[in-house]
């Protein structure tokens, strides 16, 4: 009980010191958010280099930021239109929020401003092509080039300083495709994906989009969130989202890209995973088989069994006693009248026709012998069945015998008269 005791008083002190320490960082951030004491702030700042991690976003990729448990990274995409970006603006400076925008080249075309508050404002600023398009996934790369190419030329001509501009695009419609995906990590771009979405481009209310947008959160514990700020259902939703994450004791994490002067954080790889693995818990899958460059292609020799230093076995040696028998059992050869049949026999008929009919043929084949006319009076109808009889081989039976439980008259073979033969050729 003393060490039961003792257990539990620790285990409450950790919990303790975890609350001040949260508290101790909510406080710090509040603190750096002049105006706003309870301001929900940004926790830290990551740096990434996209040629280390050129794919994030568990919802298309296997790895995501390296972000720790409760963490959120802000993102929205479509932008800048000022009815509604410049709304999502004011919440995000309120609270001291830094996010991440994934600019449109035509609307940073048509609202240069908008790009220019946003680097003002000390947010990252990526690409999301130069028209939307929705067939980046069935596209010629000519033509995804020319829209990459497109919405980065436009986002830096809206700066004052094109330098600004983050190696961070966004795939329209998260419509991936590996062509386009390999051109941009050859040029050095990172390709985001998100974490979760909050389903805001659909035709729902502002509370629905809170609602995914948390209950999303929740599932995960952290990561990228997907909003759009040129919707009025999300402006509508944000102060909603922006008030539980501080409610839930979650933290904002705001995301820039390594340069000469600015190196990237220092992670472990498996930091990079939404769940990293634990050694408690078992992987459920083998890891990938690394792909090896052989720097030699030509190909060794087998060794012979003399480069083994091994004897061979030796064959067994059977007695003279078996190797006598095993020699002199032979098989005959057999002859080829085993494999005669004769004309006419019953195996023949049965193959070739039914069984009835072939026992029918059997019984009648004695008849076959020449018949007298029979005379016209019927007198010696009975000495022609005698004749008949005897004329037939000993053991034959009658053609009723065959089938004794039918009626005599249907089972009887009668031999055809020639009479009744001449009246029917006549």
């Amino acid at each position: 009980m003393i060490g039961s005791g003792v257990g539990t008083r620790s285990w409450i002190g950790l919990g303790l010191g975890l609350l001040t320490a949260s508290a101790i960082a909510s406080s710090a951030m509040a603190a750096d958010c002049p105006g706003n004491p309870g301001a929900l702030g940004t926790s830290r700042t990551i740096v990434v280099d996209p040629r280390e991690h050129p794919l994030i976003g568990t919802m298309q990729y296997r790895e995501t930021l390296p972000l720790k448990d409760h963490e959120v990274v802000l993102t929205f995409d479509d932008g800048p239109l000022p009815k509604y970006s410049y709304q999502v603006l004011k919440m995000l400076a309120d609270e001291c929020v830094k996010a991440t925008f994934f600019i449109i080249g035509s609307q940073a075309k048509a609202n240069p401003d908008g790009v220019r508050r946003l680097v003002a404002a000390g947010h990252t600023v990526g690409t999301h092509s130069m028209n939307h398009p929705l067939t980046f996934d069935r596209m010629p790369i000519e033509k995804a080039e020319a829209e990459i190419n497109g919405g980065i030329e436009w986002t830096q001509a809206a700066m004052t300083d094109p330098s600004a501009l983050a190696p961070f695009f966004r795939i329209p419609g998260l419509m991936r495709a590996e062509g386009v995906e390999n051109h941009l990590i050859s040029r050095g771009i990172q390709v985001w994906s998100a974490d979760f979405p909050a389903d805001d481009w659909r035709h729902v209310s502002s509370e629905r989009v809170y609602q995914l947008a948390m209950q999303r959160l929740e599932a995960k514990g952290k990561g990228i969130l997907l909003l759009h700020d040129i919707q009025a259902r999300t402006v509508a939703a944000l102060p909603k989202i922006i008030r539980d994450l501080k409610a839930r004791g979650y933290r904002i994490v705001h995301v820039v890209p390594a340069t000469a002067d600015r190196p990237a954080t220092p992670t472990e790889q498996v930091e990079w995973l939404m769940h990293p693995p634990s050694e408690t818990v078992p992987i459920a899958r083998w890891p990938k088989v690394p792909n090896f460059v052989f720097a030699r292609t030509d190909m060794l020799p087998a060794p012979a069994l003399a480069d083994l230093h091994t004897e061979m076995p030796r064959p067994v040696a059977l007695s003279r006693h078996i190797s006598a028998q095993a020699s002199a059992v032979t098989l005959p050869v057999p002859g080829r009248d085993v494999f005669d049949i004769p004309e006419k026999s019953l195996a023949v008929l049965m193959a070739s026709s039914s069984r009835r009919t072939a026992t029918r043929m059997t019984s009648a084949e004695p008849a076959a012998t020449p018949l007298t006319a029979a005379p016209k009076n019927g007198k010696s109808k009975g000495k022609t069945r005698a004749k008949i009889a005897a004329a037939a081989p000993r053991g034959a039976q009658p053609a009723h015998a065959a089938n004794a439980k039918r009626p005599a008259q249907a089972n009887v073979t009668r031999p055809t008269r020639v009479a009744s033969l001449k009246k029917r050729q006549q």
